[in-house]
Parts: structure tokens; sequence; C-alpha cells
């Protein structure tokens, strides 16, 4: 129980944090970023590059990843998202721009970094064993003290800045803020670099951890549009407590049904839709319509 409880951490605390870059850039934007899981992908080569190759410190590639990827988002969000939504009243066309940029994000992947696996050495070296009952490396245990602590900045952020007021009354409604005088146009870039630094920063994290190659993209974004489902879209709160669910729903099935093959995310996958077919908003969304 005590192993399936710090896995469940360990995989919440990451979940988390890549669904909070998604869901911060819907609330802002009405925008589904299919791109979300390539931008960490991009994230982890960053580190990779900076910290297996040209050793540069583990921190410092970790900014790296950070500042390269915020002005990817915030490039993104300026020249690509924001003439099409104020040039077309179509949903459609947001999402269909947004899996445009997963395909060329892949495309210049496979070019700069090709193809294959690639990680880094171990930041920490070393096991934590509690009698046999708790048995976790110190490099997991620091990557999710750190995931843990970059999600109590971001609510910091958000709860007691005057950058984080004004992206929460811009995902409130977006009207009102800028009849209130929120420059509604930087704040948006603003957020959606954010968003993408949050992937950028997970990325990096778990370069360490999992390694990085082209093909995580796509599984990534997925897992991330599920917590979003889970927690209510567009509600960070939510967003925060669906990477905890299913960080736990993921350990929990790990530990139970290896016996019966790789059918863990069969059971989430049947367990989400039963869920969604109950309550389509998630838990803390609020009815559609």
């Amino acid at each position: 129980m005590e192993q399936i409880l710090a896995n469940g951490v360990y995989l919440g605390s990451q979940y988390a944090m890549i669904a909070l870059g998604l869901t911060l850039i819907f609330a802002l934007m009405n925008v589904l970023n299919f791109a979300h899981g390539q931008m960490y992908v991009i994230g982890g080569f960053v580190t990779y590059t900076f910290y297996g190759h040209w050793g540069v410190p583990f921190i410092l590639a970790l900014v790296m990843s950070c500042v390269t990827l915020a002005i990817l988002g915030a490039l993104i969000e300026r020249y690509l998202f924001a003439p099409v939504i104020k040039g077309s009243a179509r949903e459609e066309s947001t999402m269909l721009l947004a899996a445009g940029i997963a395909f060329f994000l892949d495309a210049v992947i496979l070019l700069v970094f090709g193809e294959k696996q690639r990680g880094v050495p171990k930041i920490v070296d070393g096991v934590f064993n509690w009698d046999f009952r708790l048995i976790m490396p110190y490099d997991r245990i620091l990557i999710c003290v750190l995931a843990i602590l970059s999600i109590v900045a971001f609510i910091a952020l958000m709860q007691y800045t005057k950058t984080g007021r004004a992206l929460r009354a811009l995902a409130q409604d977006r009207t009102a803020a800028q009849l209130m005088g929120v420059n509604v146009d930087r704040y948006s870039m603003i957020g959606f670099a954010l968003g993408a630094m949050l992937a950028g920063l997970v990325g990096g994290l778990l370069v360490t951890i999992t390694g990085v190659n082209l093909g995580m993209g796509g599984a990534t974004s997925i897992k991330a549009f599920m917590m979003v489902m889970i927690g209510g879209a567009g509600v960070i709160s939510g967003a925060i407590w669906g990477g905890i669910i299913l960080g736990f729903m993921e350990a929990i099935g790990l530990a139970l049904l290896y016996q019966y093959g790789d059918i863990t995310y069969l059971v989430i996958f049947v367990s989400l839709m039963i869920f969604l077919a109950v309550r389509p908003q998630g838990l803390m969304g609020k009815p559609w319509g």
C-alpha cells in the first residue's frame, strides 16, 4: 500500500503539471492545444541538449527549457492563434490549427533531434528503502518534490500577483476583463507562454527518469486531455485533481493488474467513459450550455 501511495503521488504531481498548462490555455482562449505533448517533448530535448550533451548544470538546463518553451508559446499565440481567433468565429479553425502545429512540431523534432530515445545521467544516485515496503529512487523523490513546489508556485502566481489576477479575470469573462482595462492581447500571449513553459518544465524534469523520444508527444497530449476532462475543462483546481486521480489510477492499475498483461489503460479509458457519461463536465466544471 505504501508503494502504491508513493507512486501515485509521484505520477500525480507530474500529470498535474502537464494538465495545468493545457487547461490554462483552454481557460484563457478556449483553445484545445493539441500540440501540448509536442511542447513537453521539446522541453525534454532542450534539457537533454544542455544537461546531457553540453554538461550544463541541471537546474540551468531546466531554466533554459522553460525559457525556450515560453518563447515558443508566445510566438505561436501571437503569430498563429491570435490572427485565427480574430479572423474566424468557428472553433474548428483553432482546432485544425492546433493539430497542424502538432504535426509541424513533430517534423521539427525529427529534423533537429532525430527519432532515437534520448536520456540523461541521473541527477541523484541511490534508492530510498523503507523496510522493503516502500522503495523509491532518490531522483524520483527529488523530481516529485520539484514538481509539487512548481505547482505551489504556479498557484501563488495566479492568486497573489497582478499577472495572475489578470489571467483569472480573462479566464472568467474575456469581454468584462477588457472593459476593466485588462490588455487582452498581451495577457493571452503571457498565458499561452506560461502554459507552454509548464509543458517544457515537466518535460525537462521527466527526461531524467523516462528519457524522451519523438513518439511521446501524442501519448502525452492524450493523457493531458484525460486529466482535463476528469477535473473539468478550464478549471485550474480541476486540472490538479485530474492529474492526481489519473496518477493514482495508473499506480493502482500497474500494481494490481500486472498479472493480466498491459490492460491498465484499457481499464482507465473504460472508467473515464463511464464517468463522463454520468458527469460530462468533469468533477469541478460547470454543466455545459
